[in-house]
């Protein structure tokens, strides 16, 4: 069994608008710090990138944060440009001999347990997948970061259908996974809780970095009578935005539901569109596990949850168009989830189970 931990985050705020360096490679231009640095965390984006305005930015953010704080940290990432740059990008920190390097997101599950096992001095975090090995047991040597997506999901299933005006909803989702269907699940389960007469349409795009596609599917969703939509899409998601500009520009009364960080600043054209964000603390659980390792206290082998109830998921601080019936309502499903109240289902089988027990 591997060992499940959660954990207390940092109070630090991490500056969204951090300053993006571009590096990568190796290159020691991230930090400054070059060979004289004491510790080094690094990390390998996805196709994404590290400005995709989600996941990987948020990452690097924490990353940058943590280099701040420790003037003896060098920090760095290398940006892949298809799925077959993550096990070499890896493997290069790895020979490096990068106190701990990260893989951001579960499409490098297989990468990151191959090279774990190829380097099993070398300490390693996925963030968005458990990591074990053929027998099913911990890789003593990767530390697996998850977070509680269902339960921020539900938050702003909630917010979502306490502002609708046509009792239809949208939810698109990026590659059809365990992981983004806990965002479907639990939105459509907040969704429920509040008026299980509303009806949420649901597409994945089956890509994390097509705006162009994320734009056409917003396009049907809002053409069919949606008026608010939450994406877990990635750089797919960027489109929706495109889309709820253009028809807010034809005074068409629509929103968007952001994802990962708080995409009302992101741009300044959604802030008029964002409606609230899904937050997911990636920053925060890149920052900790790097202190973490520092000390010496590298989490080898556990699973590492971030949840509501150590803010490692939430909604966003922008609230400008949230009600203050909505804010309320989170506030009090915040409070019945974490005391076990409500049991937010982290599947679509699961959500159908507690959609028939309300």
């Amino acid at each position: 069994m591997m060992k499940k931990r959660s954990t207390l985050l940092l109070s630090v705020l991490l500056g969204v608008g951090t300053i993006l360096t571009a590096c990568g490679g190796g290159d020691d231009e991230a930090s400054g710090e070059g060979d004289s640095a004491e510790f080094a965390a690094k990390m390998v984006a996805d196709e994404g990138g590290i400005d995709d305005r989600s996941f990987n930015e948020s990452a690097w953010n924490g990353l940058q944060d943590f280099e701040a704080d420790y003037s003896e940290s060098e920090v760095d990432y290398i940006q892949s440009d298809s799925s077959s740059d993550y096990q070499p990008n890896l493997m290069q920190f790895a020979r490096e001999g990068t106190d701990i390097t990260f893989g951001i997101g579960f499409l490098m599950l297989d990468d990151i347990l191959s090279v774990s096992e190829q380097n099993p001095d070398e300490n390693f975090a996925l963030v968005d997948d458990i990591v074990v090995d053929e027998n099913d047991d911990p890789v003593d040597n990767v530390a697996s970061i998850t977070f509680a997506e269902h339960e921020g999901s539900f938050l702003v299933g909630v917010i979502a259908a306490l502002h609708t005006e046509t009792d239809q909803l949208g939810y698109i989702g990026g590659v059809d996974s365990p992981l983004i269907n806990k965002f479907e699940a639990g939105f459509r389960a907040g969704v429920e809780y509040v008026d299980p007469n509303i009806d949420v349409a649901i597409q994945y795009t089956e890509d994390f970095n097509d705006a162009s596609l994320g734009q056409q599917v917003a396009d049907t969703m809002y053409g069919n009578g949606a008026d608010i939509i939450f994406h877990a899409a990635g750089g797919s998601g960027n489109g929706l935005f495109t889309e709820a500009i253009d028809r807010r520009n034809q005074d068409e009364d629509v929103w968007v539901i952001g994802v990962d960080q708080d995409q009302a600043l992101q741009e300044e054209e959604w802030a008029d569109v964002t409606l609230t964000s899904m937050v997911k603390r990636v920053d925060e659980a890149v920052y900790q596990v790097s202190e973490d390792t520092m000390e010496g206290n590298f989490p080898g082998g556990e699973i590492l949850e971030f949840d509501l109830e150590d803010d490692g998921v939430g909604i966003a601080e922008t609230r400008d168009h949230v009600s203050e019936e909505a804010l309320e309502a989170a506030e009090e499903y915040t409070e019945m989830i974490i005391n076990g109240e409500i049991d937010v289902p982290e599947t679509v089988e699961e959500f159908e189970t507690f959609a028939d027990s309300l």
